[in-house]
């Protein structure tokens, strides 16, 4: 990614319910990106939340009541575990009547369960980002339902570029694929790391150094890859020499295919454990009030 962190320059009043870790990743997100703190209220039912936000010098109360006390409201973001939405959207309902844009950064939670408890007439886009974006380093897809207009897409686009790199996904039933590789993704590399860094014990490395190097390696090969042209498969071939010891390792990982089918089997695994209430909401008969799932 570029270091360049432009300002994103808004006039745009902002609630934020849910300050935990992904609520802080994007306040701490839009303050460093130059946001006007006396644009942001965040709403939370835990101290420790409320503590964190007003530690930025950002009004931040567990009471709506008092967070909507002269400030006009122009967005408001999502970020509660997803099964304490059902009990606190609907407080939120006449916002959504009156214009106010809403964006979720829930996991799980389909586009029909917010116009349900929001109102067909909402203007909602739907976030799916990954752990990464803690450390303003992720990957978020976003998801416009059809009320969005283009100056609220650049506006939420701009704010959710603050905690790492955006794409847009117009149908939302491929939403369950980008869980699959981005959401779950970073749990595959983290199995990446632990499998290098056992390995290299297992060939006589000291557990320190065989970690080092796994979790080094892997992030410069992937910030390499962002930062080049060539795609992965070239940069596989120039880094591997015939006859040398990256072609023998590759011959064990790519024999029969072995390891993209592998791959291809545990994204297809991860497609498929669709949240229910996602396959609830797709099927011929759609529930309005479903189970949630809390973790991806």
């Amino acid at each position: 990614m570029s270091a360049a962190v432009p300002e994103i320059r808004m006039d745009t009043n902002i609630i934020l319910l849910g300050c935990g870790n992904m609520g802080q990743a994007l306040l701490g997100g839009w303050l460093a990106r130059g946001v006007d703190r006396k644009r942001l209220r965040v709403v939370d039912r835990e101290a420790g939340a409320i503590s964190s936000a007003q530690s930025l010098n950002v009004f931040a109360s567990t009471e709506l009541s008092r967070v909507l006390e002269g400030f006009n409201v122009d967005l408001v973001v999502l970020a509660v575990k997803p099964q304490n939405l059902e009990a606190l959207l609907p407080a939120y309902r006449r916002l959504a009547d009156s214009g106010t844009l809403f964006l979720s950064v829930a996991a799980g939670k389909p586009i029909s369960f917010y116009e349900g408890i929001l109102g067909k007439g909402v203007a909602l886009v739907r976030a799916m980002p990954n752990m990464p974006a803690a450390i303003h380093q992720g990957i978020t897809v976003l998801c416009p339902n059809p009320n969005v207009q283009s100056g609220q897409r650049k506006l939420i686009g701009d704010l959710m570029s603050a905690i790492g790199e955006i794409a847009w996904l117009e149908k939302e039933g491929a939403m369950d694929a980008v869980t699959a590789v981005s959401g779950s993704g970073p749990a595959y590399v983290f199995l990446l790391i632990e499998g290098l860094t056992k390995a290299g014990i297992e060939v006589g490395l000291e557990e320190k150094l065989a970690k080092q190097l796994a979790e080094a390696t892997v992030a410069g090969a992937g910030a390499y890859a962002m930062q080049v042209e060539s795609g992965a498969a070239e940069l596989r071939e120039q880094v591997t020499s015939p006859g040398g010891t990256t072609a023998a390792a590759l011959e064990v990982l790519m024999g029969d295919d072995a390891f993209n089918a592998l791959l291809k089997k545990a994204v297809r695994a991860a497609t498929d454990q669709r949240p229910l209430e996602h396959r609830r909401a797709h099927s011929p008969v759609a529930h309005t009030r479903c189970l949630s799932l809390i973790h991806i």
